[in-house]
């Protein structure tokens, strides 16, 4: 396994210069004046406007602009906002809100999941699963802003459960509501998967000679089934993990809440390369982790998994 882990984390290097040089191209692509569009209606003066683009190197040639990002990276300084603060400031603040919002949607997603999927599964056919069954479609069908203002107005406003709004006061406490609104979008697809799990596990030699040994069902389930069915919630909440980093932009904005996704919105509105460049990056080296994480966590699962040269 240590073989295997070393491996795989040798993969960020090219991961990490695919990445950024990728996200950096894109950027550099993209059209329109930055600079330009800082100042809105009032055209800064041309000493102005040339003395702000030789300080971001915005003259210089793609790769040569790269090389002084990169050269950057190494050093520790992953470059300045337009605004003259440093992109490490601006993720060290960020990222944590949206860590907190994202490690609750995905309880919240995996709790429903397994609950729910593991009863519709053993209720197939009955009344509980063809109500498990509908109200996963609706939610798979309905685009997350929909289920957020829902959320908003009957959660928060009617039964004032909640607030509304997030804003600076971000902690824990205060991200229930978002986290409820991205579990439950991302919960039917668990759901399902876990259902489906379930009910191929329950078909397997080893659980008919579970029984047929006469273990009990609180003991069959929970030890025989539950633990082989969960490698593909688990797999599909792990990639879920990695797109909340990044794409819950949306929630981020109609909640008012001052996470990465507001923020790489933003840079991206105003082409701030360093910005977008470090915050995709940072997410994707995340991903990769969290990632081998759940490789890692197959072979507790399931013993069946070896990890071999």
């Amino acid at each position: 396994m240590l073989a295997y882990t070393l491996r795989r984390l040798l993969q960020l290097i090219p991961v990490f210069f695919g990445a950024t040089l990728l996200i950096y191209a894109l950027v550099f692509l993209m059209p329109g004046d930055p600079i330009a569009a800082l100042f809105g209606d009032k055209p800064p003066s041309p000493q102005l406007l040339a003395t702000i683009r030789a300080q971001y190197h915005l003259d210089d040639p793609f790769l040569v602009q790269y090389f002084y990002y990169i050269t950057g990276v190494f050093k520790g300084d992953m470059g300045t906002t337009f605004s003259g603060e440093s992109v490490s400031t601006v993720l060290a603040r960020t990222l944590p809100v949206t860590g907190r919002l994202a490690i609750m949607a995905i309880a919240i997603e995996f709790t429903l999941a397994i609950i729910i999927g593991t009863i519709s599964a053993l209720r197939k056919g009955k009344f509980f699963d063809h109500s498990a069954l509908i109200v996963s479609l609706v939610f798979l069908s309905m685009p997350i802003f929909v289920v957020a203002f829902l959320a908003q107005y009957f959660l928060a406003i009617k039964l004032g459960w909640f607030r509304p709004t997030v804003g600076g006061q971000n902690d824990w406490g205060d991200l229930w509501l978002p986290a409820i609104v991205l579990g439950l979008s991302l919960y039917a697809t668990s759901m399902r998967l876990m259902r489906g799990s379930v009910l191929d596990t329950l078909n397997q030699d080893w659980v008919r000679t579970a029984y047929g040994k006469g273990l009990s069902r609180g003991r069959v389930i929970p030890v025989h089934v539950l633990r082989n069915s969960l490698i593909p919630v688990i797999t599909n909440s792990a990639t879920n993990f990695g797109v909340l980093l990044v794409g819950a932009t949306v929630t981020e904005y109609i909640f008012n809440i001052p996470g990465v996704g507001n923020t790489l919105f933003q840079a991206t509105l105003r082409h701030e390369g360093p910005t977008i460049v470090s915050f995709v990056t940072v997410f994707v080296i995340i991903y990769v982790l969290v990632n081998l994480l759940v490789d890692l966590l197959y072979g507790l699962l399931d013993p069946r998994i070896r990890y071999v040269k």
